[in-house]
């Protein structure tokens, strides 16, 4: 039986990670851009389910989905696909593969179809899997976040309890890479609840690591209190990037609140000074149009764009309203000519990077050709 994998630039860490589970289980997931027998794979979040439940539905043999938005709703997406792995793949994906392949009842904990649902019956030990083999990813350091944004799926997929691969793992497959790059929700959380830093792990780590590393960077970012003088002297001893990126995502204290953020803007701008007194530029992430905004909200947040671009740089994002989270189904508020016509005149001096008018048109493409 052959399978494959609908290849799109939004899922492929998740591809590496998925098809090395699957190559240990026997099977290959060979990438394709369009829908080909006898097996299709897709990964879905809310921007590119659009484009891609059509074509699943339309594809005349197995398909199965998984992903952030199949994981979010299941009941709508096997209105397009066969089968739907909800959260974790890697023991689930390989289990339905090798139900399918022997031609036997599909009964794998974590896959859902019309007929039933049975549910995940345990979290993935990250040790237990190979970060990626030759379809490579970035090395994913830990899963899981405690917090409760009311905008993020990360919590409601993964769980709010931290999970880490350990150190000798993390060394071998960085090992792969001259410049080694991490998965995490908090890359200074490393090792730790992630409520309170651990900084002693975040230290063994990045001292047995031989890469040139970029720690506290996309795509493992850190948040804004776990940024301390001692967490700046770990990136500025044995990491070659000269940024940090962290997220503020407002700068109104009311909407921090509102969102359950669990930090203040007087957080922010600690990590922001700390950060420049130490020669790092900051990059911070901050969410434009939440439904509640008022226009005080968004004049404060622009009030705090121009502080922060005074100092480093900003990365914007239109409030996309994710499935599963408190806020799913709600619409974005338009900003008011001040806050936009300051992104864009930022934009221009190269001062202020995103997305802040659409949600969509970073990730409007879906590869095909």
């Amino acid at each position: 039986m052959r399978m494959h994998w609908r290849y799109t630039s939004a899922s492929r860490n998740s591809y590496a990670v998925l098809f090395a589970a699957c190559e240990r289980e026997g099977f290959v997931l060979e990438p394709v851009r369009k829908p080909v027998p006898e097996v299709m794979v897709y990964s879905l979040n809310s921007l590119t389910a659009p484009a891609l439940l059509p074509e699943m539905a339309a594809a005349p043999f197995i398909t199965i989905a998984g992903g952030p938005h199949a994981s979010a709703c299941p009941d709508e997406v096997l209105r397009y696909a066969d089968y739907v792995v909800v959260g974790e793949g890697e023991a689930a994906l390989p289990a339905l593969l090798a139900c399918l392949a022997d031609d036997r009842p599909v009964s794998v904990p974590g896959v859902a179809t019309t007929d039933a649902f049975n549910p995940p019956d345990s979290t993935v030990r990250l040790d237990a899997w190979p970060c990626f083999s030759r379809m490579k990813g970035y090395v994913e350091i830990s899963r899981g976040c405690p917090f409760s944004c009311s905008y993020c799926q990360t919590p409601r997929i993964f769980g709010h309890a931290m999970r880490h691969r350990s150190i000798d793992r993390i060394v071998e497959y960085a090992s792969r890479y001259r410049d080694a790059r991490f998965v995490t929700p908090n890359a200074l959380a490393y090792g730790s609840d992630g409520q309170a830093p651990r900084l002693e792990k975040v230290k063994a780590l990045l001292s047995a690591l031989h890469n040139r590393i970029w720690f506290g960077t996309f795509p493992g970012e850190v948040r804004p209190e776990f940024v301390t003088k001692e967490a700046i002297e770990l990136i500025t001893t044995y990491c070659a990037n000269d940024s940090l990126q962290f997220g503020a995502q407002s700068g109104s204290d009311a909407v921090l609140s509102r969102i359950q953020r669990g930090h203040t803007t007087g957080d922010v701008i600690r990590a922001v000074e700390l950060c420049t007194d130490a020669g790092l530029t900051p990059v911070v992430d901050i969410i434009v149009g939440f439904p509640f905004e008022t226009d005080d909200d968004q004049k404060e947040t622009a009030d705090f764009v121009r502080w922060l671009s005074s100092r480093g740089k900003v990365h914007a994002h239109y409030f996309l309203p994710l499935p599963g989270t408190p806020l799913a189904g709600s619409a974005p508020r338009p900003l008011v000519p001040e806050l936009s016509r300051l992104l864009g005149g930022l934009a221009l001096r190269g001062k202020v990077t995103g997305s802040w008018r659409s949600a969509g048109i970073a990730f409007s493409h879906i590869a095909s050709e």
